[in-house]
């Protein structure tokens, strides 16, 4: 049996420190060495998430932009992209200015990946991001409106207090054309609200990714509540001890944290890794 083994990043495989350990880099590496079928599936973009995976072996393509994208990410080759219709990009548009939002806005413009948003109206959570990606090539700043919902739209994040962000939240949690989740930003205060197509979901991005590298089963790693769908697409789903209860709950274990290496650790000691 062929499994594609496939866990989240932030809280899962990262520590607290926003980082991978050198023990967890070491014992993933040394399993794919010997062919494990092994990659992630993260909310991050594939330059943000690079960064904090560096030195990680990943073979095949990874899961960025919570499924919206799959992607090389030792070639930037994307193999499969969901993007918003025209109609889909108009509305969230729409309602992004009648409540008065100012959304990072995730594109291809000119055939080139780029983060839109209003220069000089961010706040604090707007720029704690930016500024934790500083030289990220990808970031557009714009003086107003005009362009910033330019290009082949896939992504959607607003920044800020979950009382602010719940109206958003309730629009388009509730409109069956789109995917929405709203959950606290895991070293910060403030709350992302992220908004993508329907389709567009770890879930069916792992069915996807199964198919393609020819794989019977999947075994997954998560800490939150946007991994459910994820879990329910598993053969085997673990949920670290830092996890929501929610995933817990629907896990078939529960193993260390992501400070204790738990998914490493797991690889490396469940004795029934598939590497055919």
């Amino acid at each position: 049996m062929k499994t594609l083994y496939v866990t989240d990043l932030d809280g899962t495989l990262l520590n607290s420190n926003d980082r991978i350990s050198e023990y967890c880099i070491q014992t993933i590496n040394e399993l794919v060495a010997k062919g494990m079928h092994f990659t992630y599936a993260t909310a991050r973009s594939l330059v943000s998430a690079s960064v904090v995976a560096k030195g990680l072996s990943t073979t095949i393509p990874v899961i960025a932009y919570n499924g919206a994208l799959i992607i090389h990410p030792a070639t930037g080759e994307v193999i499969c992209s969901l993007s918003f219709t025209e109609e889909e990009a108009a509305y969230v548009s729409g309602i992004m200015r009648e409540n008065d939002a100012n959304p990072l806005v995730y594109a291809y413009v000119d055939d080139m990946e780029r983060v839109s948003y209003v220069s000089g109206r961010e706040n604090e959570g707007i720029r704690c991001y930016l500024e934790r990606r500083k030289g990220d090539r990808r970031f557009r700043p714009l003086k107003d409106e005009r362009g910033l919902y330019q290009g082949d739209i896939f992504y959607f994040t607003c920044i800020g207090d979950r009382e602010e962000l719940l109206p958003l939240y309730e629009i388009f949690s509730g409109d069956q054309r789109f995917r929405c989740t709203l959950q606290q930003e895991l070293y910060r205060p403030e709350y992302f609200l992220e908004i993508m197509p329907k389709k567009a979901s770890k879930a069916e991005a792992i069915k996807k990714l199964k198919e393609i590298w020819h794989c019977d089963r999947i075994v997954s790693f998560g800490d939150a509540i946007n991994d459910i769908p994820m879990f329910e697409v598993s053969d085997e789903c673990y949920a670290v001890a830092n996890a929501v209860p929610e995933l817990k709950a629907i896990a078939t274990d529960v193993i260390g944290s992501n400070d204790e290496d738990g998914v490493a650790k797991w690889l490396l000691q469940s004795g029934h890794i598939s590497c055919e």
